[in-house]
């Protein structure tokens, strides 16, 4: 327990009676017990920050370790236009403290935004160890693609074992990722029946997520209802209605914020995943899967790949690469269609 301090009072002004410092007079374990609530219920990280400011006592509280460790998802939700060496410190401090969700979100920034592969798996690991899914997931996907190394280096066996223990513990992308594996038999047994069964029980997860969120009834109830700038949950969309995007994780709008604005730039021929709620960027060349049609999407993960295709991309494919320019012999060029229509759906 901390030792409570003794009431003070304010200077005295002429006229006027002393007035009780009740911020002052506030024992130091209720004051932690207090700060431990905000940081772990706090909508953004500014709500904290602002905590830290307001005097030195409270800014040493606040700093407690016991504090740091409660800190939410949302009070380390630093957004990539700020970051900073006092961001990177900050994390650090939670880390110490014992967060797992400042290790997994340190991690990710670390491996993908500032090169730092070898730091950022350990951290990741770190955090998967104590059974953080996203952080289990988040391995599965660099095990599968063997991110940062050589495409010499994929272990589909560790990225499906990981896979396996983040999608027990309830992460929904992991679920459908098993799912997939199952059903082609990647890294894994192949067991269409379960494989489908994880699908469907991805779909479901998806469902019972989004009922917080408002149900709209479209106008054409067999119709799909997923265009480039409207989101709907799969499961319902056949039946007309659309239900409102998931929130992306605060650490894959970081990653997303960090490419697309230019404070990381990509090496010449990587891409981000197309999927609009990941931002994992390739770590070399080809690292992700292309879309087999078009070619102009591609995907960190079959979980990635399938829901972009259900949301988004199902509307916009388009074999691009089926036609081929032929010169007629008099300076004019035509189209001639290349053999077969090819596949217009998910690698």
């Amino acid at each position: 327990m901390f030792r409570g301090k003794k009431l003070k009072t304010s200077p005295k002004v002429a006229g006027k009676p002393d007035k009780p410092d009740f911020l002052d007079g506030l024992p130091d374990d209720l004051a932690v017990y207090i700060l431990c609530k905000l940081s772990s219920s706090a909508s953004c990280p500014s709500d904290f920050i602002n905590v830290l400011l307001t005097c030195k006592r409270l800014n040493h509280l606040a700093l407690h370790p016991f504090v740091l460790s409660k800190a939410g998802t949302n009070t380390l939700a630093i957004r990539a236009k700020n970051w900073s060496d006092s961001a990177h410190r900050f994390l650090k401090l939670c880390i110490n403290a014992g967060n797992t969700d400042a290790a997994y979100a340190l991690g990710m920034i670390r491996f993908y935004c500032l090169q730092n592969q070898g730091s950022g798996t350990s951290l990741m690991a770190k955090a998967a160890i104590k059974s953080h899914v996203s952080a289990l997931y988040s391995l599965s996907v660099i095990q599968f693609n063997g991110s940062g190394a050589s495409r010499n280096e994929k272990d589909l066996r560790a990225g499906v074992a990981l896979c396996a223990r983040a999608a027990l513990l309830g992460h929904i992308d992991a679920v459908r990722e098993l799912g997939h594996c199952l059903q082609d038999g990647y890294g894994v047994r192949q067991n269409i029946l379960k494989g489908r069964r994880l699908l469907v029980e991805a779909n479901a997860r998806e469902f019972m997520q989004s009922l917080p969120l408002p149900l709209a009834r479209t106008n054409h109830p067999k119709r799909l209802h997923c265009g480039s700038t409207t989101w709907g949950c799969p499961l319902l969309s056949d039946f007309g209605y659309n239900v409102g995007a998931p929130e992306m994780h605060p650490v894959n709008r970081f990653l997303k914020e960090w490419f697309e604005s230019g404070k990381g730039e990509l090496a010449p021929g990587l891409r981000l995943c197309s999927h609009s709620g990941c931002g994992r960027p390739e770590t070399r060349p080809h690292e992700f899967r292309r879309c087999s049609a078009c070619g102009t999407v591609n995907y960190c993960s079959r979980g990635c790949q399938a829901l972009d295709w259900k949301l988004r991309h199902k509307m916009e494919c388009v074999p691009m690469d089926r036609w081929i320019i032929e010169d007629d012999g008099h300076g004019v060029a035509g189209m001639v269609e290349m053999v077969g229509p090819g596949n217009v759906g998910p690698v």
